[in-house]
């Protein structure tokens, strides 16, 4: 009886420092995120599955051209996945005569379908701290696994 009480808390022990590392890993390092909508298309379709990694987003040094995971800022339990067009100090035209000036500790988020797309055009700058992770490439479907370039 004794045996087996150490036995499963040695397996106990194994899986707890496994789930540790597991979550570590996608919480600090990367992860996968199905995408839904069609404000990134031709980039992005919806139900493609995208790798991305948080280091760049936990560093804020997100970059123009950056495609991105971000918390939506009209509703926290949503995310959203944009290019970044703008960041600090960047002048953005919003209209036909009319600019922008993103402000210190935000960024510009648009999406590729601009026709189709609730960005920063509707909700303005959005803060650094929003910024879940950066897409590097496609994992799913197979036929358009791509890494994703700042084009």
């Amino acid at each position: 009886m004794k045996q087996i009480i150490f036995k499963l808390l040695g397996t106990l022990g194994y899986v707890v420092q496994y789930g540790c590392v597991i979550h570590c890993t996608f919480e600090y390092l990367g992860d996968l995120v199905l995408c839904s909508g069609p404000s990134m298309e031709p980039t992005i379709y919806s139900d493609d599955i995208l790798f991305t990694e948080h280091i760049t987003a936990l560093t804020q040094s997100i970059k123009k051209g950056d495609v991105i995971i971000a918390r939506c800022p009209t509703n926290p339990k949503q995310q959203i996945c944009k290019r970044v067009v703008g960041v600090q100090g960047d002048k953005i035209k919003t209209g036909f005569a009319s600019y922008e000036i993103v402000p210190t500790g935000h960024v510009w988020l648009q999406g590729d379908n601009k026709i189709n797309s609730t960005d920063s055009r509707n909700y303005g700058a959005v803060p650094l701290g929003l910024i879940r992770s950066r897409a590097i490439c496609k994992v799913w479907p197979p036929r358009r696994i791509s890494m994703l370039n700042d084009t």
